[in-house]
């Protein structure tokens, strides 16, 4: 009985009634509105393992799983086992649910890593040639087919030349006496053709009349010569429905020879339903998954940023408030915790917040919580919420909270040896002492059930109360695995500090605006704010000072260390705050870094496979033109002046192609059109195409790759650096102003697009403004990706001529343009 009121209490029908909305059929909505909660931890995971995998599933597939076809036969199978004779609409629903649930299967089985649904639908039987008969038996209109059977093709052929025979006579009929008709019109009377004749003229076509219309200026009559034929009619139409029940008599009876198979279908499409709908719902929830932990393991019940579900329904579909969520860390050994506070702070919906989590749990649903979540399976969740107080059975508040905490404890099925262990006289309540001698008792006794009380001992005398909830909650830490309870009494904050099992928590409470702020407060007990309320509203000064004299200063001073103990926590909660946020910015700089070092890591491997294509396309292209000396000295007898002619041609080739290798290192190199040079910088050799200018700067290529570079950034292939270009003193008169008395104006000619471009076609656009640049450049490359503006900052690192690069102001583009200022 207390578990149902315990349902009630935490309002666990209305989480139902929401689940049920992401049910995608009948049956699955039906199961999720009377959601049977596990008996055992093990019913428990297996159920959240069927809402992993359902959730893994939906995220790989575009359209999620499809519940369509997928009826309620559960009934047909009941009528068909009993004898009865199905009906068409009824027989065509179990070949769609058929067909819907082999779908579901062949989803299932294309899919990896999905053991427990691929187990669930493993020996599923879909009888398809069942399907395919009640299809060849039954069309779209429930309907049975001509085709059902041979007998009844022929029956029908019969009716149809029959009723063409009666409506020809009839229209013969209706032409000669047109003048005694109503309209020229067929229509049917009791499943008998007839055809509307004015009543003043009901004479001129005699036969027998069906039907009168409402004014009695009409009378539908069957004609005495169609009367033969219709009473033929009649007979074939019994004829047709006799063979069409028999045929729908075959198709029940097949059904009802695999009523158990389909019967099981029916129940892993319900079973597959429900775990969609709790994917879906925890989806929605943005919610995740539990894992339930063993405190005797010194495990910690982790559920931070944890949000009221029926809250986070009120608000997204019914403009309720936003929903603050509440950090529960509750240590292994503690056992009671309790939550003090001022009324309507939030203590209540954190007790049904807890509550509901734990059934969440149980039935397979992932907890609206940050990850990781993790608590433990409890085998029972008992709750004492609210006001029990009734009229019709004259129980005051008090009594009623009585009598439901009475119900709790025997709920958790302690023996009477136990009792007795903690009471003290015949008939009374165990007392504060009693309880503190049976604190230490072994904790064999305890059960692993949540127990939650609301405003426990209030509804009679402080002093009895208090007593009361004191001996009570030590009662609770022997013998369940968890108890929260929230409480107006004071006394009940000490006993922290008497026996480790107990912990506060206290909800916040805002003075300067004389509200609370929802927010938990853990290792710390709720202050009174009674005496400030009411000064600031208000009452008379001179009031409010008598009230704190008569509290006492002692009372005055815990209060005041409360409050300090409150500043203390919230510095250190922005002091938290602002360590997360420096971790983020830590992790975001390492992901771009990471990312920079893998882009370049893949240019360079890049420019190493063009640079080796390069090379063997030259080495292909010599081949190519020391084949053609040879096949022309193959031709004929060569003369001494064509072997001459063929061996300069062959050193030319080799010039070309083969780099030159001095015999003996000479004392100063200086590097030539076709040399090839090691540029250091680079780490990359490259070939020389134009000979160093009078500034020392000359162009090299490597791969695709084409750059200017300084004569001191090359050297030779074994190691010896060029001899510098001295450069003639210039005239006085040429001299030219310094280049930094040229403003950085940005202008049309300075300004390059790069957007859409890809970055093979960007360098090479760099490359050519950079060479004709006299000043800096603008680089618009957008944001999108980073892939391009990665490209073009790894192009301008590298390049000789480029002095540094940085972004734009924001009101010339920001990130999404770089300036290059050139040497």
């Amino acid at each position: 009985m207390i578990q149902s009121e315990t349902l009630e209490l935490l309002e666990w029908h209305r989480l139902c009634q929401h689940l049920a909305t992401f049910a995608a059929t009948k049956l699955g909505a039906t199961a999720a509105r009377h959601l049977k909660i596990p008996d055992s931890q093990t019913q428990s995971e297996q159920l959240l393992e069927q809402t992993k995998e359902v959730y893994q599933l939906e995220t790989r597939l575009t359209t999620g799983l499809s519940f369509e076809g997928i009826q309620d036969i559960g009934d047909s199978l009941e009528r068909a086992e009993r004898g009865g004779i199905l009906a068409g609409d009824q027989l065509l629903a179990i070949a769609t649910t058929l067909a819907g649930v082999r779908n579901l299967r062949r989803v299932i089985d294309n899919q990896e890593d999905l053991p427990i649904l691929t187990e669930l639908v493993a020996d599923l039987r879909t009888y398809p040639e069942l399907e395919q008969e009640i299809h060849r038996c039954i069309d779209e209109r429930f309907q049975v087919t001509d085709r059902a059977s041979q007998k009844l093709g022929e029956i029908r052929t019969d009716l149809r030349r029959l009723r063409t025979q009666i409506t020809q006579k009839l229209q013969n009929i209706l032409q000669a006496k047109s003048g005694a008709v109503q309209e020229q019109l067929i229509t049917q009377r009791s499943a008998r053709f007839v055809i509307p004749v004015k009543a003043p003229q009901k004479d001129a076509i005699p036969g027998i009349v069906h039907d009168t219309s409402t004014s009695g200026a009409t009378l539908y009559v069957e004609p005495n010569s169609v009367v033969p034929l219709g009473n033929q009619l009649r007979q074939i139409i019994r004829k047709e429905q006799a063979e069409e029940e028999a045929v729908r008599r075959v198709l029940t009876e097949q059904v009802a020879a695999v009523k158990p198979d389909l019967e099981r279908l029916l129940a892993i499409a319900t079973t597959l339903d429900l775990a969609t709908a709790r994917s879906r719902y925890s989806y929605w929830l943005e919610a995740n998954p539990p894992r339930f932990i063993q405190r005797e393991d010194s495990e910690i019940i982790t559920l931070r940023n944890l949000r009221h579900p029926l809250l986070v329904w009120q608000q997204r579909h019914e403009q309720g408030q936003p929903v603050v969520p509440v950090d529960l860390l509750i240590s292994p050994q503690i056992r009671v915790v309790t939550i003090t506070g001022p009324n309507t702070g939030g203590k209540t919906v954190t007790l049904k917040t807890l509550g509901l989590a734990a059934l969440m749990a149980k039935v397979g649903l992932f907890v609206p919580a940050r990850e990781p979540v993790e608590i433990p399976w409890f085998d029972k969740v008992l709750a004492d919420i609210g006001d029990e107080q009734s009229l019709q059975q004259s129980l005051s508040t008090f009594s009623g909270h009585i009598r439901r905490i009475s119900r709790i404890l025997e709920a958790l099925g302690t023996g009477e040896a136990e009792e007795q262990g903690s009471r003290g006289t015949e008939g009374e309540l165990p007392t504060p002492n009693s309880a503190l001698l049976t604190q230490n008792s072994a904790l064999s006794t305890q059960h692993s059930a949540l127990v939650l009380l609301d405003e426990v001992g209030a509804g009679t005398d402080p002093v009895e109360g208090s007593a009361l909830a004191i001996a009570l909650l030590q009662y609770l830490a022997n013998h369940a695995q968890l108890t929260i309870a929230t409480t107006h009494f004071g006394e009940l904050k000490a006993l922290k500090y008497e026996d480790e099992r107990f912990e506060n928590a206290s909800v916040e409470f805002d003075e300067s605006t004389l509200s609370p702020t929802y927010r938990l407060l853990w290792g710390i007990p709720g202050r009174s704010n009674a005496l400030t309320i009411a000064l600031r509203l208000g009452l008379k000064p001179e009031v409010v000072e008598q009230a704190k004299s008569q509290v006492g200063e002692a009372t005055d001073e815990v209060n005041q260390v409360i409050a300090g103990l409150e500043a203390q926590r919230r510095r250190q909660e922005t002091k938290a705050a602002e360590a997360q946020n420096l971790l983020h910015q830590a992790e975001r700089l390492y992901k771009e870094v990471s990312a920079k070092a893998a882009s370049l890591e893949e240019r360079e491997s890049s420019l190493r496979a063009s640079q080796e294509v390069a090379v063997q396309q030259a080495i292909a292209q010599a081949k190519g033109e020391i084949a053609q000396v040879i096949r022309r000295l193959q031709k004929g007898t060569p003369t001494a002046q064509e072997a001459q002619q063929a061996t300069n041609a062959l050193n030319q080739i080799g010039q070309q192609y083969q780099p030159t290798t001095p015999a003996k290192p000479k004392a100063v190199f200086m590097p030539k059109v076709g040399d090839r040079v090691r540029v250091p910088k680079l780490g990359q050799v490259a070939e020389v195409i134009t000979a160093p200018d009078e500034d020392g700067e000359l162009s090299v290529r490597f791969g695709l790759m084409k750059m200017t570079v300084k004569l001191q950034d090359v050297e030779s292939l074994d190691g010896q650096k060029p001899e510098p270009i001295v450069k003639p003193k210039p005239a006085p008169a040429a001299a030219t102003p310094p280049p930094q008395s040229v403003p950085e104006i940005r202008t049309s000619q300075n300004t390059i697009d790069l957007r859409g471009k890809r970055v093979a076609d960007s360098e090479y656009i760099l490359d050519k403004a950079i060479s004709e640049a006299t000043g800096p450049i603008w680089i618009i490359h957008g944001h999108g990706t980073g892939k391009l503006r990665q490209g073009v900052h790894a192009f301008l690192q590298q390049h000789s001529r480029v002095n540094n690069y940085e972004p734009a102001e924001q009101s010339d583009g920001g990130s999404g343009v770089t300036i290059a200022h050139i040497k």
